[in-house]
């Protein structure tokens, strides 16, 4: 279901991280809902992500630089796994694919968004939508990393049911990006912007 209003999200920053799976698509509707409503987003890539949608959508989308490797310069030469989680106000992972959960659950870092995952550990809170395969998503490894997730304090949506890219119908669907918005504006609206200085008169 569309919301019936968008939340301001005006000095909000997003970092989204898109791991590889057939719901790319709707990180991209997900990216442009979040600039709509006035956030600014960064987006980070895994090599995976990236055989189904281009970084160019993105950048596009965010009129900003996408990220896709561990050896990128960011501004300043800061090491980009650190200043880009930093910067952030929220972390979302949509697609979350088995893959990735599994990474953050056992704490893997082998690449930009898995590191960047580890290192926004105390920075940034992360809300993660996760997309897979019915079967999948019951395994037993993936409940038991979500559960961990879970523990760790991360925030999970989804996934729906209905029909998967595999022809199947189950559930594993990723959350549609309007819901996945009105998640993460309940979470940034929870504090102020990192970006924004306190009003000491407030």
């Amino acid at each position: 279901m569309e919301p019936t209003s968008s939340p301001s999200l005006k000095d909000y920053e997003v970092l989204l991280c898109v791991t590889g799976g057939i719901a790319c698509y709707k990180a991209a509707d997900l990216t442009s809902k979040l600039v709509q409503a006035g956030a600014g987003v960064t987006v980070a890539m895994t090599d995976a992500a990236q055989e189904f949608v281009r970084p160019l959508t993105f950048q596009s989308l965010t009129m900003r630089e996408v990220y896709t490797s561990m050896w990128q310069s960011t501004e300043y030469y800061q090491s980009g796994h650190i200043s880009l989680t930093e910067r952030a106000d929220l972390i979302i992972v949509a697609p979350a694919t088995a893959n990735i959960i599994a990474k953050m659950a056992q704490g893997l870092a082998d690449d930009l968004v898995s590191t960047m995952i580890l290192a926004a550990t105390g920075s940034a809170p992360v809300l993660i939508a996760p997309a897979m395969n019915t079967r999948m998503w019951s395994a037993p490894p993936v409940q038991n990393n979500l559960k961990l997730l879970r523990d760790y304090g991360l925030h999970i949506i989804g996934p729906d049911s209905g029909r998967l890219a595999c022809g199947t119908f189950g559930e594993g669907r990723m959350t549609q990006p309007s819901e996945i918005l009105d998640a993460a504006a309940k979470i940034l609206l929870s504090r102020p912007p990192k970006g924004v200085a306190p009003n000491p008169g407030a």
